[in-house]
């Protein structure tokens, strides 16, 4: 027995040793201290020295025979011992005061020497023999993962290296993947599919964007109030002779099944008021300010109902001032002399849409569950009516004049004999579901920067052509071009997000609902919105319109991608207003935006937004103007080169320059005011030239291509625009001054159209407040300029 505990001790030290377990070697010693009567309490001097003792007791047993066997019995003995004596868990010692510490240090001392020598133990020899096996073994196994890992190379490639987003190569090669077999294609496969509604389609796009590979993508649903025509048709009938026609010319018949009933159905403006009105027909152009005076300083023209033209300005302008003088009702037509010569839709009604700013019941916030629904089931007092130019011409009966056969002659009502009218409009207003397809392509340096693309699939069942389906085709097949680098390891630098919208016919009802919904992040995070609205409409000219700030890229990307260089005039890009879902974010959220359309010739200076009329158009209309569908394959390779240097160049492709350039070109005339305006933008200019200087932009040099400098200049650049958002802009008018109304214009709008209303009310208060707008927005701009200015002066004198 005395022995057994005379061994303990050394057993315990020998699993120190070995193991290195100081805690349970200190353990031990002390079980064995306190089972002979000891204080577990022992000073550090005492422990130290009977730690000395025990390691002398372990070498004199290790020389002893049969000590193997002992050690396996011990070890048995000890596990079974820890297992059942769990009080003696004391606390453990520091490295500095543990009996192996002082021991090793010991051994370390030079001016130690050993008194004792003697032959190597016998458990050491077996520990090298097996540390040697162990050696041997790992050194076999490494040489053969060496001659796998070297076979499986040559067998297995490794992946290339993922190419630099903003490469001018890759451009190339994502551009050349765009085709214009590929887009007729997914084109054809749009028009075979049976819609049934916006629903439908979003569901057979979504599925078409995610076999692309486009992982983030899903439908986002709004249900909005939309105005459907009602179960029959609306008429216009003549109480002189008591003739009633359709809309489109045809005469009213009692059996509408022969006539074309989806012409006479859609022929119809939404969300026009409804009723019935008899009154007097007043010939009033194209509603103009100086038509309006003219008209009024002959007749009383209270609930009389207008003949009025398509043209010249926005319909939704021109309405609001005849409804503030007093008109109770409107027929709209196109002037046949404002068509191209090739459009042949003199005998076609119309649809137009008296809403541009989405879901009428939630007006300023999105269409969720939960939100209050207003009342707004009619956004104008105005009973209006879209007819035919053949009702126009029936309605105005001009006399033939056989001298002017070969001339188009602008249609007019006769000064003599009034034409009394019978105007009745029903249409139902009624809350529908509308779908958005959105996808993310997320970006490997900014994913929180985002540049929007824009289509749309609304039409209301063949109304609008096949606008829509050319449109999701452009932006399917540049989807597809893209997501092929992206499978090779390409990714953009920012966040490219592809949007087909529903509900754009009825006021861009889609994009609308969605931005209002993510209204506080888009105004941080969008930089961009590239717009392709109908890329199609005609064959005879490119159409580029940009916001200043991009009207330089949009210039340049004309000269590498056009399939015809001569439909590609370069210096053509223009600010103007256009059509589609890029209004909320041009008007809301101040973000530059740009887009690239065919269009026909225009036959007069009249002719701009006609377009605003959806007309009629049969299936094959699209393939009968780009048979090829080369102009389609141009429209996408220039909105992808723009999209991919708006989405990878490491500073934003913007202009502040521009923009200056722009606001002193806007301002024209001799006006009151006008001199302080152009100060102001005298300084903007100055600002703008120090801020586009070489000085000002090292973050273009990629040598000095800081990633925080190159992040504070974006997101300077990225406000450039905000600043020219007016509170207040008459309706159908930009609140972002920097566009024009169109190309005849050269002035800001707003300006403009404050103008025209002082002749009318003989009134300068509202030219006062416009110039105020206009003065406010220029100086601010500067502000900003400067505020830029001063952040990157403070940082590069930190620099120094």
């Amino acid at each position: 027995m005395q022995e057994f505990q005379t061994r303990n001790p050394a057993d315990c030290d020998v699993s120190l040793l070995l193991l290195s377990d100081k805690k349970m070697a200190y353990h031990k010693v002390n079980a064995d201290q306190r089972a002979q009567g000891h204080s577990p309490y022992l000073d550090n001097d005492e422990l130290q020295a009977t730690a000395l003792e025990l390691e002398w007791d372990m070498e004199k047993e290790l020389e002893e025979p049969g000590f193997d066997h002992f050690r396996l019995d011990g070890a048995a003995q000890r596990h079974l011992g820890n297992s059942q004596s769990p009080d003696l868990d004391l606390e453990p010692i520091q490295p500095s005061s543990s009996p192996k510490g002082r021991f090793q240090r010991l051994q370390e001392d030079p001016d130690y020497i050993s008194h004792y020598t003697r032959q190597a133990p016998k458990s050491n020899r077996c520990s090298f023999f097996r540390i040697l096996k162990v050696f041997c073994t790992a050194l076999i196994l490494f040489i053969f993962g060496i001659v796998i890992g070297y076979y499986a190379r040559k067998k297995c490639p490794s992946p290339p290296t993922p190419p630099e987003p903003n490469n001018p190569h890759i451009y190339h090669e994502i551009l050349k993947e765009i085709k214009a077999e590929n887009i007729q294609q997914i084109y054809r496969d749009l028009l075979q599919f049976p819609r049934e509604d916006d629903a439908d389609i979003a569901m057979k796009i979504l599925g078409q964007w995610r076999s692309q590979g486009l992982e983030d993508v899903g439908l986002v649903n709004y249900s909005v109030l939309l105005d459907l025509p009602g179960p029959s048709s609306n008429t216009v009938t003549l109480q002189n002779s008591g003739e009633c026609f359709y809309p489109s010319g045809q005469q009213c018949s009692r059996d509408p099944k022969t006539l074309d009933s989806q012409d006479l159905l859609y022929s119809y403006a939404a969300y026009s008021a409804k009723g019935t009105l008899e009154a007097e027909l007043v010939d009033v152009q194209y509603g103009t300010m100086q038509d309006l005076i003219q008209i009024q300083a002959i007749t009383n023209v209270t609930k009389k109902i207008a003949l009025l033209k398509l043209g010249q300005s926005p319909l939704l302008y021109k309405l609001s001032l005849l409804e503030d003088a007093g008109f109770g009702g409107v027929l709209l037509y196109t002037d046949p002399c404002d068509l191209p010569k090739t459009a042949d839709l003199a005998d076609k009604a119309f649809m137009v849409s008296l809403n541009s700013r989405g879901d009428p019941s939630t007006p300023g916030y999105a269409s969720i569950d939960g939100s209050y629904r207003q009342n707004r089931l009619n956004l104008t007092t105005l009973l209006v009516q879209p007819i035919s130019a053949v009702l126009a011409r029936k309605l105005v009966s001009p006399p033939e004049d056989t001298a002017q056969k070969d001339r188009c002659t602008p249609l007019q009502l006769p000064a003599t004999g009034k034409k009394t009218i019978s105007l009745n409009i029903q249409s139902v207003t009624t809350y529908k579901t509308i779908s958005n397809v959105i996808g993310y392509l997320k970006g490997a340096v900014f994913p929180d920067r985002y540049v929007v693309v824009g289509s749309h699939h609304s039409s209301l069942k063949g109304y609008g052509g096949q606008g829509w389906a050319s449109s999701t085709a452009v932006i399917t097949a540049l989807l597809q071009a893209l997501m092929a680098e992206v499978k090779r390891g390409w990714r953009p630098d920012r966040t490219v997000v592809f949007c087909s919208w529903g509900g754009t016919a009825f006021g861009n009802i889609g994009s609308y609902e969605w931005a209002e919904d993510l209204k506080n992040v888009l105004q941080r995070n969008v930089v961009a919105y590239v717009s392709l609205h109908n890329p199609v409409t005609g064959n005879s000219t490119l159409h580029p319109v940009a916001s200043p700030s991009l009207q330089q890229l949009a210039a340049e990307s004309q000269g590498f991608n056009c399939v015809e260089k001569t439909r590609c005039p370069g210096s053509n890009v223009s600010s103007v207003q256009i059509q589609g879902d890029s209004d909320y974010f041009i008007n809301h959220l101040g973000v530059p935006a740009t887009q690239f359309s065919y269009e026909d010739i225009k036959a007069s200076e009249n002719s701009s937004f006609l377009s605003e009329a959806l007309f009629p158009v049969h299936a094959t209309k699209t393939e009968e103007l780009d048979p090829s569908f080369s102009l389609h394959e141009t429209i996408a390779k220039l909105t992808g080169q723009v999209t991919l240097q708006i989405a990878t160049d490491p500073v934003l492709p913007f202009n502040a320059l521009d923009i200056a350039l722009e606001v002193q070109n806007n301002l024209k005339g001799d006006e009151a005011g006008i001199p302080q305006l152009l100060a102001v933008a005298s300084r903007l200019r100055d600002t703008a030239e120090l801020f586009q200087s070489d000085e000002m932009r090292p973050a273009n040099d990629p040598k000095e291509r800081a990633p925080v400098r190159v992040r504070m200049l974006n997101d300077v650049l990225q406000g450039l625009e905000k600043s020219f958002l007016v509170h207040r802009a008459p309706p159908g008018l930009y609140r972002n001054i920097l566009y024009r109304l169109d190309d005849r214009t050269s002035q800001f709008s707003v300006l403009l159209e404050a103008l025209e209303h002082c002749k009318l009310h003989q009134s300068n208060e509202t030219i006062q407040a416009a110039l105020s707008e206009v003065l406010n927005s220029i100086n601010s701009a500067q502000v900003y300029f400067k505020a830029g200015l001063d952040v990157f002066e403070t940082t590069l004198a930190g620099k120094k």
